[in-house]
């Protein structure tokens, strides 16, 4: 199936994804696509394959809003995302502008988009599936922490001075908690108050023990987005969709990642699992990461999943949507107030 154009130089986003919904579209006509939007893309599904298409959107964050920055955005996810799933991240492709006026996936012309082309993975293996499905056992665990550990045990330290990661956290969290206050968010202020105070708190007395992990080698370049969406029980498990658009983001403290897919957990209704992830963690590794310093990275985790939550707030969105979200960002806040309620007693833990 083709589609018309009037130019091969400026392709609405409408048109290229039309085109891109119709089965007659991709190489090996599937009978179906399933199309996923989302705030920086939208994913098209077929039987065997995804597709996903990035936005030329614009925030504080990142700029898609040309062609050769979502092209590079589409190579780096492809390299770093091989570095944990090498066999689903198959290529980056282009979506051209034929001498015909028409469009075609993979084709020849003149790129008027790039789409990075992955295996489609089995719904039911993928973690978040298995956690509603109370079916995670303690050897799943073991399994796919096992390759995590050995990923953080390969990857160089981040060339991050201790001061500065320490400084990043402090300004982060305040960011956060300034932002969260934004009336129009409908969250409670006291409780947002009372999570800040007690992170920053950590962060300002626990200055050695924050600078050290840096010190040590426990600050990587790591996934960046882990939870449990993102991890496949495969019998040799999968990390994918990781953060590729901001190198900041995802160097990380190893054990602050592991902390983060742990709280994603407990929010799915399996905080045993969670825990499991942290004990199976601090076993493979080596690391005897203190008890506090999880709190810790888990108040501050839970601030930046209210935090998200909050921005589809500036999104048109239905009274039930916009609900939906205000309740999703509650829910993570007082995961964090649970959390910031560790922090007040930090020192028996150290």
């Amino acid at each position: 199936m083709s589609s018309s154009l009037r130019s091969t130089h400026s392709v609405p986003l409408e048109a290229k994804v039309a085109y891109l919904r119709l089965p007659a579209s991709y190489p090996d006509h599937p009978a179906a696509v399933e199309v996923v939007e989302t705030h920086m893309s939208f994913v098209f599904l077929t039987a065997l394959h995804a597709y996903k298409l990035k936005k030329p959107v614009r925030y504080d964050f990142l700029d898609f809003s040309t062609l050769e920055a979502r092209h590079a955005d589409c190579l780096e996810e492809l390299r770093l995302n091989r570095r944990l799933a090498a066999s689903v991240y198959l290529d980056v492709v282009p979506l051209c502008a034929t001498a015909g006026g028409t469009l075609a996936l993979a084709g020849t012309g003149t790129p008027v988009e790039w789409l990075v082309k992955m295996r489609r993975l089995p719904r039911h293996l993928m973690l978040d599936h298995a956690l509603r499905n109370g079916s995670v056992s303690r050897a799943d665990v073991d399994r796919f922490m096992r390759v995590l550990v050995d990923f953080y045990r390969n990857s160089p330290p981040a060339p991050v001075r201790p001061e500065e990661y320490r400084e990043r956290l402090a300004r982060d969290l305040a960011a956060r908690g300034r932002e969260l206050m934004d009336p129009a968010y409908r969250l409670s202020v006291p409780a947002l108050e009372h999570i800040a105070e007690q992170a920053l708190s950590f962060v300002h007395t626990h200055k050695a023990l924050l600078e050290d992990r840096p010190r040590n080698g426990h600050v990587v370049e790591g996934h960046g987005d882990l939870r449990p969406e993102h991890v496949c029980l495969a019998p040799q498990p999968l990390f994918i969709d990781c953060l590729e658009f901001d190198r900041e983001l995802r160097t990380l403290d190893a054990a602050d990642e592991v902390a983060y897919l742990a709280l994603e957990c407990a929010y799915a209704g399996a905080p045993d699992v969670g825990a499991m992830v942290m004990e199976t963690y601090r076993e493979l590794s080596g690391d005897a990461v203190p008890d506090a310093l999880v709190h810790f990275h888990q108040t501050h985790r839970a601030l930046l999943r209210a935090q998200i939550s909050a921005w589809h707030l500036r999104d048109p969105l239905s009274d039930e949507a916009r609900e939906r979200w205000i309740a999703k960002a509650q829910r993570y806040l007082a995961l964090g107030a649970r959390h910031a309620g560790e922090l007040a007693d930090a020192g028996s833990y150290l």
